[in-house]
Order: C-alpha cells, then structure tokens, then sequence
C-alpha cells in the first residue's frame, strides 16, 4: 500500500502529534507498506529528502508558538506525489498540508484518512476572548474539514464524542496512537541518572515528580504549584520538562509562592534524552484537560513511572486508580495521593510494575499501525461519495 501522510508538524519539532506520526511511518513501513510524508519546511525553501516533501513555510507563532503557515505552492513537488499516486493520503492537520493533501485527493482519487489530535476549543485563548464564540467557529471549522475526508481517526473516545457533538458526517475510528515501548522500558542507566540529578541540582534523596509536556496556558502546569507549597516538605522536587509561551508566568508564581528551591525548570529536552528524565522521576504529574490522548502519560507508565493526573475522559483506559496511578479532581485529593504514594515503599513498587505492564498491553505502536492499516483498507474500499462534499 502507497501512503501519503500529510503533516504541518514533523521533525525536529518536538510534540504528540510529530511522535505519533513518527511512530506510524516507521511501524508502517517495517509491515511493508510505502510511505511518503508531506509537510512544512524550517524554512521558505521547498525541497525533498529521504522522502520527506518540505514545503516552503514561514513562522505563524503569533496565531500559536511554534506554528508555521505554508507560503510556497510547491507544484513541481506537488505533482511529483501526483505521479507517485498514493493509494491513501492520511492528513494529521487541518491547515496547510491538508489543502495540498485534498488537491492530490482530487488528481488521484486516493481517499483522505485525517486523525483529529487536537482539541481546538481549548485554546481559543489564543484567538479569541469569548470561549463560547471560538467553540462555535471550532466545531464549524471542524466539521468543514472532516467532510472533506472518508473517514476520522481519534486518539480517544472523548475525541470521538466532541467530534460527535459538532455534527461531523463521516465515520469516526478510535485508535489510541502507539509509542515504540522498547524507547522507554529500557534498563536504566543508574550512574548517568546520578549525574544528571547532580546537573539539575536535585537533592540526591529526593523524591521526583516529573511533569514532560509543553509549558502553555492550557496545560494548567501552574495547578500543581500551590499544592506543591502546601505538601510543605523540602524532600519533594517538581521537575518540569520543557518549555513554551508560559513559562516566565510559571516561573514568577513558583517564586511568590516559595518553591524556587523545590521546582526544577529542565527546558526542552532531546529526544534521545526524554526516557531518562522519565526514569529519573519517582511519580508522573500533570493538570491538563485539554489533551486528545497525552501520548506523555503513556510514555511515563511504559517507563514503570505511575501517573497522578486531573481527571479527564482521554484518561479512560489509560490510568487505573490505585493501580498506575489516580485521577484526581481537585488539589486536597492531588495531595492525599501523593502522600498516600510517598508514604508506602510497597504500593510505590507494585505501582511502577502495573505501570509497565498496562503500557505494554495496550500501547504499542505496532498494534496502532495495524489498526491504522485497517482503516486505510475500508475507506480504500468505499464508494468515493465523500468527494462530492
């Protein structure tokens, strides 16, 4: 089978939705399938390498930080994947390369498979003050986009239901994305994670709440300090791992709040590195709502990291109370967890053993290709109606 995936996010860019499409070109690949990637480039220079389309893009950081917006046509490159007539195009954005996704479509007859990863109303902060207003323009936007496509793919059945709720027409697939588990569930190396508790000035018999993700309004990082300051131990450091548009406002409120000597601003971390900051944590934390599918918690628990999360439907599946980890609603249950966790040496170990296991179980970006694959088979199959939309 020939597949196109279609991204405006991709390598070196650092996210969930470049690790999910890293982890399917490489899992479909390795089953036998041909894949090509078209995406946006660094830079306003469109080339192609190791069958990776770059087109000419330029920054979009002011509409959301890191963003970029395609400004080349690319034609000659455009009608080379043209040529090359894809049997599916899979779309994982809803802007530039999904317009030149749609104009391959209409040359080639290939059906668009699009995964929705991301959650748009919450971050209408960042284009518009009424939260009402931008959830309407979400849903409208959301559903123009799926028409144009055969089928949906969503991460989680929450995403299922939003999409459901803005009155998509076209069939929605559940396939959680897959992580390479052998990347995580490695050995640790224990004199590196020494040296690198030294380097982060983390306090040799410290216990380690790691936190890995974007530091953005809508990760709700800035939740976990004050319980942090009322837990009132000096044994207990957040490590926070990465950095984004947040991060000053982060950073003051751990200093008006005390904890400049119990909060640890990593930034951003290699990917090569990011399952040793995993491994060097004791417990995985994080106050988001607005994840699709947190491809982060599953990482930490393929590291035997249990997770203390805020309680959210994407969560479903992933986080068994009292057995990985435990959702949390406010922040005196955030506490009475953790306390509950440092306290006991016994649930600590059965907990990072479960972890492991359930990551091992349900999450492996082998068995998310082929579901994925499947997919590509029944729309390939269909009638080709969803053209005329």
């Amino acid at each position: 089978m020939k597949v196109l995936i279609a991204t405006d996010w991709y390598a070196p860019t650092i996210n969930g939705v470049v690790t999910s499409v890293l982890n399917l070109q490489r899992e479909l690949e390795s089953q036998g399938h041909e894949v090509r990637v078209l995406t946006l480039s660094q830079s306003r220079h469109t080339l192609v390498r190791d069958k990776v389309t770059y087109v000419g893009a330029m920054s979009a950081g002011l509409i959301y930080p890191g963003a970029r917006l395609r400004t080349a046509l690319a034609t000659r490159q455009v009608q080379a994947l043209i040529r090359w007539r894809p049997d599916v195009i899979h779309t994982q954005c809803e802007f530039s390369t999904f317009l030149l996704a749609r104009k391959i479509s209409d040359r080639t007859g290939a059906p668009i498979v699009h995964t929705y990863h991301t959650v748009y109303e919450d971050y209408t902060h960042y284009f518009s003050p009424s939260r009402t207003w931008g959830r309407r323009m979400v849903a409208l936007f959301s559903r123009h986009v799926i028409a144009q496509t055969a089928c949906v793919i969503a991460p989680t059945e929450k995403v299922r239901g939003i999409l459901e709720g803005y009155g998509v027409c076209r069939p929605v697939y559940v396939i959680p994305s897959g992580i390479d588990l052998n990347r995580f569930s490695g050995l640790s190396d224990e004199a590196y994670l020494h040296q690198l508790k030294a380097k982060l000035k983390i306090p040799e018999n410290n216990f380690v709440l790691t936190y890995v993700g974007r530091l953005a309004k809508e990760k709700n990082v800035e939740e976990l300090l004050p319980c942090l300051a009322e837990l009132k131990r000096n044994d207990v450091t957040l490590l926070l791992v990465g950095d984004g548009p947040y991060r000053q406002t982060l950073e003051e409120t751990v200093r008006d709040l005390g904890l400049s000597d119990r909060v640890v601003f990593a930034g951003m971390a290699k990917p090569t590195q990011v399952a040793d900051y995993y491994r060097l944590g004791d417990l995985f934390v994080s106050a988001s709502t607005s994840e699709t599918q947190g491809l982060t918690y599953i990482e930490a628990l393929a590291s035997g990291l249990p997770a203390l999360c805020r309680k959210d439907a994407c969560l479903a599946g992933v986080i068994e109370d009292g057995v990985n980890g435990w959702q949390f609603h406010n922040g005196d249950e955030f506490i009475a967890h953790l306390q509950e966790y440092l306290a006991d040496e016994q649930l600590r170990n059965s907990m990072r053993a479960a972890a492991a296991d359930s990551a091992r179980q349900n999450f492996s970006a082998e068995g998310f290709a082929r579901r994925v694959a499947e997919v590509y088979a029944s729309a390939m199959e269909g009638d080709g109606l969803w053209k005329t939309a």
